[in-house]
């Protein structure tokens, strides 16, 4: 069956689609990738979106304004992707606008911002989405969602396999060895803190708007981390709480670049200097790394390799920065198994909508930390078919 995914993730820079083919068992499909492409959101779209995800106040006339644009870019993205209109059925991640994990005896929520019914109306295929719901309605985290597809799609290896995607967020899915006694073991993923979030809205300011990101991750090589406020930042709550654990740009936003901003201009302070652009993104690069290698470091057994997706796998300096935190673990592109840095995610969303048509649970409880499998997402039919 073909089925088309279609994922925006916590950068909001566009949408990335996949058009795949999957059969067999659900668990171990064979599957293959027929075409994939990137439509990128006009810069108003993507500001109001990064806006809304940070907490902006607005109306009801504009979320609906905003949902409705989003929903008809997602349609124009699968256009491209699949101008044949080869797929039978369409996966949509929709925009996470915001994401309240589980704490305590309060119920998690997340809210991914689409018009299904529209989108599905514009393609005149049935529709998958809301994918996070059922598993919050039983208790789990509802993120990250990507680990057991990341177990189907790719298997096992001898030894522990860690993917890592390095979107607004950096998420992690550990896959256990294909033999041994850890062979029992189930996936395990959580989200390890920002990725991307913190960088671009950095660069973005530093460049009075000029760029949007720093391309290659040029301008932080130019600078110098600072360790010490780095050790320090490790030390909080959220990057040491254990799995299981989500997050999202309502914590790793604009407020949080202003606090590590201020502290970086302390430190610099302390120092007799200002505190230099290049100085403050050298430093929070190499936080998105040290978050990601202090999490591996906890863990019983190293994994033998870190396969890196997403956007920050363009991000030299990043790259750099986590193979020297990451030794002893070899740093490789996802790319090199035949899934580019952008096609994971939206991969994974097809296989979830495939997994919906066939009845398949698509959580993983070891990673949410919901108390069963469940199927996930919601099936919208176009209202009717055009003439």
């Amino acid at each position: 069956m073909a089925v088309l995914g279609l994922m925006s993730g916590t950068s909001a820079d566009g949408v990335d689609a996949v058009l795949a083919w999957f059969q067999g068992k659900p668990d171990r499909p064979h599957w293959r990738i027929l075409n994939s492409s990137f439509l990128a959101y006009p810069d108003a779209l993507r500001q109001r979106l990064i806006a809304a995800g940070q907490g902006q106040p607005t109306s009801s006339a504009s979320w609906l304004d905003l949902a409705e644009e989003l929903s008809e870019h997602n349609a124009a993205a699968a256009r491209q992707c699949d101008p044949r209109g080869l797929a039978g059925l369409v996966g949509c991640h929709g925009q996470t606008v915001w994401h309240r994990p589980p704490q305590g005896a309060r119920r998690g929520a997340s809210w991914q911002l689409l018009q299904a019914p529209l989108l599905a109306q514009l393609l005149q295929r049935p529709v998958i989405f809301d994918f996070r719901a059922a598993d919050l309605a039983l208790g789990g985290q509802g993120a990250p969602l990507v680990p057991p597809a990341d177990e189907a799609l790719l298997g096992r290896v001898a030894g522990w396999r860690a993917l890592l995607n390095l979107g607004g967020i950096a998420n992690l899915t550990l896959l256990p060895p294909a033999s041994g006694p850890e062979r029992h073991q189930s996936v395990r993923g959580w989200d390890c803190g920002p990725a991307n979030t913190l960088l671009d809205l950095a660069a973005e300011r530093f460049s009075q708007g000029r760029v949007r990101f720093d391309a290659d991750g040029a301008w932080a090589a130019q600078g110098q981390p600072d360790q010490q406020l780095i050790g320090a930042w490790l030390q909080e709550p959220y990057f040491r709480q254990p799995p299981p654990k989500s997050t999202g740009r309502e914590v790793f936003g604009g407020d949080d670049l202003d606090r590590r901003l201020a502290q970086l201009e302390q430190a610099a302070q302390r120092r007799g200097q200002s505190l230099e652009p290049a100085d403050a993104l050298a430093s929070l690069t190499a936080l998105s790394a040290a978050v990601v290698a202090q999490d591996l470091s906890l863990l019983p057994a190293r994994p033998v390799e870190l396969l890196v997706a997403g956007g920050g796998c363009r991000n030299r300096t990043l790259m750099a920065e986590l193979g020297r935190r990451c030794r002893g673990t070899t740093v490789r592109p996802l790319a090199e198994l035949g899934i580019a840095d952008n096609q994971r995610e939206a991969l994974a969303f097809a296989l979830l909508a495939w997994w919906h048509a066939q009845g398949h649970p698509g959580n993983a409880p070891s990673v949410t930390g919901a108390p069963s499998p469940c199927r996930l997402g919601v099936l919208v039919e176009p209202a009717a078919r055009r003439g």
